[in-house]
């Protein structure tokens, strides 16, 4: 793939906001992307985020792959679908799991994003109806792609997924985390240490905050603001000259934009008291 990944978008404002949030944009494909040195990194993953993500706009198939690997406990996570008004792919690697509980709120797994010792060769297409929307490549800790004014059904996306392993040990650890998942082996591929697979209708459990109630709703608030960004910016070939529309014709969507994806609103709820108890369960055990 050969994107220009260092392209500004032509917006100071947005370059900025875009920068300050863990992201860069890939002028070739017109999408968004995250920095290997986002701040989400020191965020690591517990099941909360994904269970806060409806109620802030996000409707996401998830997908959670875990295995055991080098004494440590791994997980690879997938997600795909709408991020309020962008459409969107992600595959996240963590491991160095911690059990956490938080009376009254979550029993679960926390896990650390992996280190530089630690990133994968990875790549995902994400297809919307067989159409291809964008591709990334990469060796990552958290490879994603954000599609600005996409309105999309989690159901009408499909991933194809390409993982290289370090070596057939963790190749076979992780096709038994797929076969654990719910894949069948005519549905895992493998040549040497990497390992390709669709993620389509997904495999592991749902967050419960996901409903079909509460997805009908929100997702006819997003396809509206989605159409709206189209209307307005369908006579723009760049994204400059259609966020300079957006920001004189709806400023409040303009401000909408400067926040999209998976910003600190999703973690920073958690922060302080995920960490607090990581800490003292660190402390525990020396």
């Amino acid at each position: 793939m050969s994107a220009i990944l260092t392209q500004g978008t032509g917006n100071e404002e947005l370059d900025k906001a875009i920068q300050l949030a863990g992201y860069s944009y890939d002028i070739t494909q017109d999408i968004f992307y995250s920095k290997l040195d986002s701040w989400q990194r020191k965020m690591g993953y517990c099941r909360l985020y994904d269970e806060a993500s409806a109620p802030l706009g996000m409707i996401m198939d998830c997908e959670m792959i875990h295995f055991d690997y080098d004494d440590r406990k791994w997980m690879i996570g997938l997600w795909k679908g709408q991020y309020d008004f962008v459409t969107g792919g992600e595959i996240g690697i963590y491991t160095e799991a911690l059990d956490l509980t938080i009376l009254g709120l979550f029993k679960g797994t926390f896990y650390h994003c992996v280190s530089n010792e630690d990133l994968l060769p990875m790549s995902f297409t994400l297809r919307k109806n067989d159409k291809t929307l964008f591709m990334r490549k990469g060796t990552h800790w958290w490879l994603t792609g954000f599609k600005l004014g996409e309105f999309s059904e989690p159901s009408q996306l499909r991933m194809d997924v390409t993982i290289t392993l370090k070596n057939a040990s963790m190749r076979n650890a992780f096709v038994q985390g797929l076969w654990n998942t719910g894949y069948s082996l005519a549905e895992i591929n493998q040549a040497g240490n990497s390992v390709w697979f669709t993620l389509d209708t997904p495999r592991s459990p749902q967050p419960l905050t996901r409903t079909k109630f509460t997805d009908r709703i929100i997702q006819r608030k997003n396809e509206l603001v989605c159409l709206k960004y189209q209307e307005i910016t369908e006579p723009f070939n760049t994204l400059q000259d259609k966020i300079k529309a957006i920001e004189a014709q709806r400023p409040e969507l303009y401000q909408k934009i400067l926040k999209f994806g998976k910003s600190k609103t999703l973690y920073e709820g958690y922060e302080t008291l995920i960490h607090s108890l990581i800490s003292n369960s660190q402390r525990g055990r020396n």
